[in-house]
């Protein structure tokens, strides 16, 4: 693959709902621009994009894939998204190298849950979008039904640029509205020609939405519109462009990606209407030996910088790191630093990848995406940079995982392998979380959904040979007391010889649990317990509290106040007034009506306003507490709200079920609340439970 100048560069994201069509797609556009002399499909599993054994085995995209293909004077980098909302981490990264995307819509299906919410992020982030309604050849088509629901939804700046001929079984092409063209296709063959009559009037009638679209790109354009000029076909491809690239214009086309149709004027779009990475605003970073921020403008002169977005893991070749050059060039032998570590990389091999198949390149100019292998200590996120002009690029947002499950090795010789392969897997995919709960001794694994975890515990199980259980995450409550009570500990022991004497009187009395887990004072008066014991009594509390009286779970909020006692000159020692403090506490538990406490999140949950309804119900059927709730616009309200963390443990799920697939939220801990006395007795009983099987 030859170098391309930065502005003949074209870097856009697929993006669309599950089933729209992407993947093929992606084959579509490598048969078309000659990449390809034969497409895969998705159910013969031989497609570039999903070339991972589990995509394969789902039928489904559940990782990134890079497809760089060249059309007419051209290179593009297109990224095939995933389309389940659960790999938003991924969407998040692909979002940071593109400024051109293309949205599928399945015809047959119109505009469902992941469409909404894809179009509403590259919107958010001023991303130039094209939509491709894919799937004209199928069965049940209401196509202007559909183009009626678009603009609608997205805004009457949703312009259809083409129409098609015939439908269902009857598509076998379209009118192009900007040229007034109809092209046929018969497999690999395209005929050129006039509007057919029947379609003329509506097709004029689009065509002038698209021409005043152009109008009012400009003032000059709008003029000359107005005054009834028939605009050039330069004045409309500039203003096409500038409207797109605006996100003033989301131009419509029409296709099949399976039978090839609309696929070419697609790329002919996106080649002249999508912004080249040098028409973009400089991009910037933290200069990290001076704390300053610095910019890096998109060209070749620029000193070299690139973003690192995706990391792959073969347990053969090593990592495969994916990069987008953001100014500069690199080649193969150079020397460049991870600006975030300062630590060294020597570029080896320089590639790009189709899929997984490695093309071979000398140099990549600003602007283009490519890959490095077994780069050590580069991961997603990092920022390359010239050793002697360093830059950070704020990396994109890795979510916080909404869902937790334990997982236990199937075979004990396992058990060891468990936290290598996932932490390898991390650098992959940091927007899926593990870590050990020391106090439950469960190996948690945190994702956006049980898709997404049971992606990660998948591959783990294919690339490293590691196959585990699922079981429910414990959750991690606490004791306290609620009564301030006195209470006595004499620990006496004499056995021949010297022997063991500790005397302590405590007071405790309860602390809010969320400002202090445990406080220690002294009150002795007149040396009846001598300050030498003092760190021993301390310390024989803090040791009891590991273990609450009820359920084991640790104590907090408490201030113990040791106020009196009494010692032996010879047999009076540390170990003696630690014990004596534990047994203070246990008496005291008797009167001071000891507690459990629950981890109470703090939830916001984003939901369409059909659905608040259900969802505020919901949350007080958790036990929860609505807090407010706030508008976002776009149909779409922010609901704030109080839940203990055992109620959520698969809300993720169960949001869905109640919203169709359209709600999200994200949670964090905020607070220990008492749990209701009526649910005491069954956290009681499950920790005995645990323990037996211990």
């Amino acid at each position: 693959m030859k170098r391309y100048e930065t502005d003949r560069v074209r870097n856009i994201a697929v993006m669309g709902h599950l089933g729209s069509g992407k993947t093929s797609f992606t084959e579509s556009v490598l048969l078309v621009s000659g990449a390809k002399e034969k497409k895969g499909e998705v159910e013969q599993k031989n497609t570039a994009s999903d070339f991972l054994v589990e995509e394969q085995n789902r039928l489904t995209s559940l990782s990134t894939s890079l497809i760089p293909t060249e059309h007419g004077e051209y290179k593009f980098n297109f990224l095939d998204t995933p389309g389940s909302e659960e790999f938003v981490g991924e969407l998040n990264q692909v979002l940071t190298v593109v400024k051109g995307a293309v949205l599928l819509i399945d015809a047959t299906k119109g505009i469902e849950v992941g469409t909404e919410r894809t179009w509403l992020e590259l919107q958010k982030r001023h991303i130039p979008t094209v939509i491709f309604i894919n799937k004209l050849d199928k069965e049940n088509i209401k196509f202007e039904e559909l183009i009626e629901k678009i603009r609608t939804q997205f805004g009457k700046q949703a312009v259809p640029f083409s129409w098609p001929l015939g439908l269902s079984e009857a598509f076998n092409g379209y009118v192009d509205l900007v040229d007034m063209k109809s092209r046929t296709f018969n497999g690999a063959d395209v005929s050129e020609g006039d509007v057919p009559e029947a379609l003329t009037d509506t097709v004029e009638d689009w065509r002038e939405q698209v021409i005043e679209a152009v109008a009012e790109t400009s003032e000059e354009l709008l003029e000359k519109y107005f005054e009834g000029e028939t605009l050039t076909p330069e004045e409309i491809d500039t203003g096409l462009r500038q409207g797109v690239m605006n996100g003033e214009l989301n131009p419509i086309v029409v296709g099949s990606a399976i039978k090839d149709i609309g696929v070419s004027t697609l790329l002919d779009m996106l080649g002249k209407y999508m912004p080249a990475p040098s028409e973009l605003k400089p991009m910037k970073g933290l200069d990290p030996q001076s704390n300053e921020t610095v910019e890096r403008v998109t060209k070749n002169e620029s000193p070299f910088s690139a973003y690192v977005f995706k990391t792959t893991v073969d347990p053969f070749i090593g990592s495969v790191s994916l990069f987008k050059v953001v100014s500069g060039s690199i080649s193969a032998g150079q020397d460049v630093v991870v600006a975030n570590t300062k630590k060294p990389v020597k570029v080896g091999n320089l590639f790009t990848v189709r899929g997984k198949t490695q093309i071979d390149v000398d140099t990549l100019g600003a602007g283009d995406i490519g890959a490095l292998a077994k780069a050590e200590n580069v991961t997603t996120g990092a920022t390359l940079s010239d050793p002697k002009n360093l830059i950070v690029f704020d990396g994109a947002t890795v979510p916080a995982p909404t869902i937790y499950v334990a997982i236990e090795p199937k075979h004990k010789a396992d058990e060891d392998k468990i936290s290598s392969a996932l932490q390898r897997l991390n650098v992959e995919d940091p927007s899926f979380e593990v870590r050990r709960n020391k106090e439950t001794a469960q190996l948690l694994i945190g994702g956006q959904g049980m898709t997404h975890i049971g992606f990660v515990l998948e591959k783990m199980k294919n690339m490293f040979k590691v196959d585990v259980n699922t079981v429910d995450q414990k959750i991690v409550y606490r004791e306290t007391i609620k009564k301030k009570t006195e209470a006595q500990g004499r620990h006496k022991k004499q056995s021949g010889g010297s022997g063991q004497f500790g005397d302590v009187h405590i007071r405790f009395e309860p602390l809010n649990p969320n400002e202090a887990e445990f406080e220690f004072a002294e009150e002795v008066f007149g040396g009846a317990v001598p300050k030498n014991y003092f760190p021993a009594v301390e310390k024989g509390l803090v040791e009891t509290f590991e273990k609450g009286p009820l359920a084991g779970f640790p104590v907090i909020g408490i201030k113990a106040t040791l106020y009196d006692g009494s010692y032996h000159p010879v047999d009076s020692n540390e170990i003696s007034f630690k014990l004596a403090a534990q047994l203070a506490f246990r008496n005291a538990c008797q009167s001071a009506q000891p507690t459990i406490l629950e981890p109470v999140m703090k939830v916001t949950v984003v939901v369409k306003d059909d659905y608040v309804g259900d969802v505020m119900g919901d949350i007080n059927k958790r036990r929860g507490r609505v807090l407010g709730m706030d508008p976002i616009g776009d149909g779409l309200q922010q609901v704030n709200a109080d839940i203990p963390e055992a109620e959520i443990t698969t809300y993720t799920i169960d949001l869905k079920a109640m919203t169709q697939g359209s709600g999200s939220f994200t949670r964090q801990f905020d607070r220990y609340e008492e749990v209701p006395s009526n649910l005491v007795d069954k956290i009681v009983e499950e920790a005995k439970q645990d323990d037996e099987k211990k």
